[in-house]
């Protein structure tokens, strides 16, 4: 069965959609997809305020900040979202979590006032897996908090991402 790709350009990001199951497969062998926004950024194509780089992830300055400090990681292997993981991807999860932490604390971060997680289809604004690292919660505005509220239909804990992880058969 093969993939059929359908790409809707909007500005300022093109998403990319796919309508078969297969999809995903296909998606995780591409390193790079030309009209992804955050593609660019990891091969220097588009600007970013990069805070880590190496060759699994990325980290930066989200351009929309829901706190002092908000940052994407980002994997260099194009993902499209959190229903595009398998059980082997357990730890790039686990790496991208520890790295953030690790660049939030070195940025002054307060790590017991921490979010962290996953906007999920067709509520993440890029399709390519980025975590969201937002501290202090506390001064979040209420727009901010419901955009980021945890374990919603919209968007989900790390923590609830590896027992799902866990508990998947692939």
């Amino acid at each position: 069965m093969t993939a059929v790709i359908t790409i809707v350009n909007k500005s300022p990001v093109s998403r990319i959609f796919t309508n078969s199951f297969r999809g995903a497969k296909t998606f995780r062998s591409i390193t790079k997809m030309s009209n992804c926004i955050f593609c660019k950024i990891i091969s220097g194509d588009a600007p970013a305020e990069i805070f880590h780089q190496d060759d699994k992830m990325i980290i930066f300055k989200d351009i929309k900040p829901a706190s002092k400090h908000h940052f994407l990681a980002v994997p260099k292997e194009h993902i499209p979202n959190v229903n595009s993981l398998s059980k082997n991807q357990i730890p790039l999860i686990n790496d991208l979590i520890a790295k953030s932490k690790q660049v939030l604390a070195d940025k002054g971060g307060n790590l017991d006032d921490t979010r962290l997680g996953f906007h999920l289809p067709p509520f993440n604004s890029v399709s390519h897996l980025h975590l969201h690292i937002i501290s202090p919660v506390s001064e979040m505005s209420f727009i901010s908090s419901f955009v980021f509220k945890p374990n919603s239909w919209w968007f989900t804990s790390v923590d609830q991402i590896l027992e799902k992880l866990e508990k998947s058969k692939l």
